[in-house]
């Protein structure tokens, strides 16, 4: 069965009620990068280096 597309903005919509519902904070786990290119790496790090969180 194909769904029909949403906008961003029905998502974004759609996901703030099922965190109200809820009623607490949705803790996502990171991913842990163990297949990171070394580009990836590079780029990472470089954000990190400006004091950004990525």
């Amino acid at each position: 069965m194909k769904r029909e597309p949403i906008t961003l903005e029905a998502h974004l919509e759609r996901l703030e009620q099922r965190r109200a519902a809820l009623r607490r904070e949705v803790a996502v786990p990171r991913n842990s990068g163990t297949r990171r290119t070394a580009s990836k790496r590079a780029l990472l790090a470089a954000i990190e280096a400006t004091g950004a969180k990525w």
